[in-house]
């Protein structure tokens, strides 16, 4: 086993690896402690800040689906361990996980070449940024915590409504109120942590940003999560963005970004499809700047919307509260990432992408009452 496994993992010649694949293929005694090997690096990767889905990512964007596979079947024999004691949006994110069994190899030689693959890939996985505490920490939740507020469910099946409609005026519609019953239960939240003197305190989750067009759905992130209170920074070479915010804004924001970006791949595929009746042909071209029009226009539509929360809400106690919750955002964010820059994205090229990603915009619209900042311009780890 540690011959295998020294020279397969760590060297990065495919010699070392076909010979720590003999070894194993060679040796059918040696599979249930090759098993514990690989829980015992997925265990390490939690150590070093990553979460299930953000391990299946990278193996489904770095190796193939038989890898994926392998690794979602040792994430959830790792985990099991724990018993229900997991961190908050564990639950989620493994009953997420590819449901398929790994798969029959042909030889043992191939599955022991692929279970070398993963392990390679998992333990050269860098320390970063931790947004929960690792399993097996002793939590400290609060009471309701894994239970989902009944406004959560109310949005959450708006949102699937919308989504679901051939209408787009019953989309409009739909979202418009979801985003509604976010601001509200935003300012409820706070209200009431303040006068109950609630210990908030902000925390993050990740959210995939995958390709094509990445960066236009990172900048639609931004856009939605400063307008839940929220600051996003995007991790282009890992595939993700971390949302810092408190617990109530962050289910906010993974929701409405969801559902934008569903919409608005929809959008742009009948867009698309006249196009392309009408003899067009350039179909990356139109597709990015459809989507950078669309993140765009969101950006822009919810900053302009960006006082009626608090007027909406009436009460004099409401503005200092926010600007303390505020504080306590950037504060987290500037911990976690106190090196983020601002990059310049490369600009549309294509005038009718450019239009109907503005009018799809348009038509996901949000009501006011829905914004607070501005869009925070593409802020990169």
């Amino acid at each position: 086993m540690e011959r295998a496994l020294g020279g397969a993992l760590y060297a990065d010649d495919d010699d070392a690896l076909d010979t720590g694949a003999s070894l194993l293929a060679a040796d059918p005694a040696s599979d249930a402690e090759l098993t514990r090997r690989g829980e015992e690096f997925v265990r390490r990767a939690w150590e070093r800040g990553w979460q299930p889905a953000d391990v299946v990512r990278i193996v489904r964007r770095d190796l193939d689906e038989a890898h994926t596979q392998l690794a979602a079947w040792l994430i959830r024999s790792e985990t099991r361990r724990y018993g229900k004691e997991l961190p908050p949006r564990w639950a989620a994110q493994l009953a997420g996980l590819p449901s398929a069994a790994p798969k029959a190899p042909a030889d043992r030689f191939s599955w022991a070449t692929a279970v070398l693959e993963l392990y390679r890939l998992l333990v050269r996985l860098p320390a970063i940024e931790p947004v929960g505490p690792v399993p097996g920490s002793p939590l400290h939740l609060p009471p309701a915590a894994g239970n989902e507020p009944r406004m959560l469910v109310r949005i959450r099946g708006l949102l699937a409504k919308a989504e679901a409609t051939g209408f787009p005026e019953e989309a409009e519609a739909l979202t418009a109120k979801a985003q509604e019953l976010m601001a509200r239960h935003s300012v409820d939240e706070a209200l009431l942590a303040a006068r109950t003197h609630r210990a908030d305190v902000p925390g993050a989750c990740r959210i995939g940003v995958d390709p094509p067009y990445e960066t236009a759905k990172a900048i639609l992130l931004g856009a939605v999560a400063s307008a839940n209170r929220c600051r996003a920074v995007w991790n282009s070479a890992f595939g993700f963005s971390t949302v810092v915010g408190f617990a109530s804004d962050l289910d906010a924001v993974e929701l409405l970004y969801t559902s934008l970006l569903v919409q608005g791949t929809t959008a742009m595929t009948r867009a698309e499809a006249s196009q392309r009746a009408g003899g067009r042909k350039r179909t990356k071209t139109f597709r990015q700047s459809f989507f950078l029009a669309y993140a765009d226009r969101i950006g822009t539509r919810l900053t302009e919307s960006a006082s009626h929360v608090t007027e909406e809400a009436g009460t004099g106690d409401l503005l200092p509260v926010l600007a303390a919750r505020d504080v306590a955002v950037t504060a987290h964010a500037d911990r976690l990432f106190p090196e983020t820059v601002r990059t310049r994205v490369r600009g549309a090229t294509d005038a009718e992408g450019w239009h109907h990603g503005t009018t799809a915009a348009d038509t996901a619209r949000m009501p006011p009452g829905s914004t607070r900042d501005e869009l925070p311009g593409g802020e990169h780890r």
